[in-house]
């Protein structure tokens, strides 16, 4: 019992870091039923993409290029970030636009398709296997709890949290105070009404891509350096998560995604700690079920009001 807590903590902060990882892919998914009422399901690829794209930029830079090491991950971030960004919006103009008018069962078949078309893409450029990514953040901070127990939170893991914590910070003011976020939630309210006041609503639809997608690669990038190896296959699993994480918190909703997205972390991390790593897939997803079943419009969900 005198270790318990220690082993809590050290858990908690394994879950906080996974479910900062989920929070970033499960805003793009958030935003975009926000304002279309679609699921983007090609969303998982675009953090994967991200990942590869921040180990090339590596590769190109050099470990040992001289630079300092914020440099060089700022350096990944930044062509991560753009390359991404061009990615979200073709995914919108070639995968949805075209079928906005249309039932929703279609969009939807379209996105699956766009996903495994990005899965074999990056297969084929750079290969099914694993790749290795080399480890630049190492080293962990490490304090003793209880009588012989030691926290260990590694750089790569603090990493990640802070910079999610500034993302999400950065993303509430700017959808509450810029002109674009202020049109974002005027969509969100009601699109065909922004449309008729004057809100350019397909520029809009196509920013709330890019930004999904801009977060997703910042996820993938940083989670590629705290894992250490990547394939073309991870973003499946890691989209569907973050959706879980994204109907968990209520979809539709920002703070919601960001809820679900430690949530559902918390629950793998615990699951997997105390229970086996084989189940922590069932008790994420048994999750979700659960949630379904007594509040289906999600923890910060809203019940959707028909307009008439």
């Amino acid at each position: 019992m005198s270790d318990l807590i220690p082993q809590l903590t050290q858990q908690l902060f394994n879950g906080l870091s996974l479910g900062a990882i989920y929070a970033l892919i499960a805003i793009g998914y958030t935003m975009v039923y926000g304002i279309i009422g679609m699921i983007n399901f090609a969303h998982g690829e675009i953090y994967m993409i991200g990942a590869y794209v921040g180990l090339v930029t590596l590769s190109a830079i050099g470990v040992n290029s001289g630079l300092p090491l914020p440099v060089i991950i700022l350096l990944m971030l930044i062509v991560a970030v753009l390359v991404t960004g061009v990615y979200g919006y073709a995914t919108e103009k070639v995968a949805y636009a075209p079928l906005r008018g249309g039932p929703r069962l279609v969009p939807l078949i379209s996105a699956i398709g766009m996903s495994i078309f990005l899965q074999n893409w990056v297969a084929i450029g750079q290969g099914a296997r694993d790749m290795a990514v080399p480890a630049l953040v190492t080293g962990s901070v490490q304090f003793q709890l209880g009588s012989d127990f030691v926290i260990t939170a590694p750089y790569s893991r603090i990493m990640i949290i802070v910079v999610t914590v500034l993302l999400m910070i950065a993303l509430t003011l700017f959808i509450k105070y810029s002109r674009l976020g202020r049109a974002s939630r005027a969509c969100s309210q009601d699109l065909r009404m922004a449309n008729l006041l004057g809100i350019d609503t397909n520029r809009i639809i196509s920013f709330t891509f890019i930004i999904g997608a801009m977060l997703a690669a910042v996820g993938g990038v940083l989670i590629a350096l705290a894992i250490g190896k990547l394939n073309p296959f991870i973003g499946f699993l890691a989209g569907i998560k973050a959706f879980t994480a994204a109907v968990l918190g209520g979809i539709g909703s920002i703070p919601g995604a960001m809820l679900g997205g430690v949530l559902l972390g918390l629950a793998e991390t615990f699951a997997a700690a105390y229970i086996s790593s084989q189940y922590k897939d069932i008790v994420a997803f048994g999750l979700l079920v659960f949630i379904l079943l007594f509040r289906p419009t999600g923890l910060l969900g809203k019940p959707e009001v028909e307009k008439v």
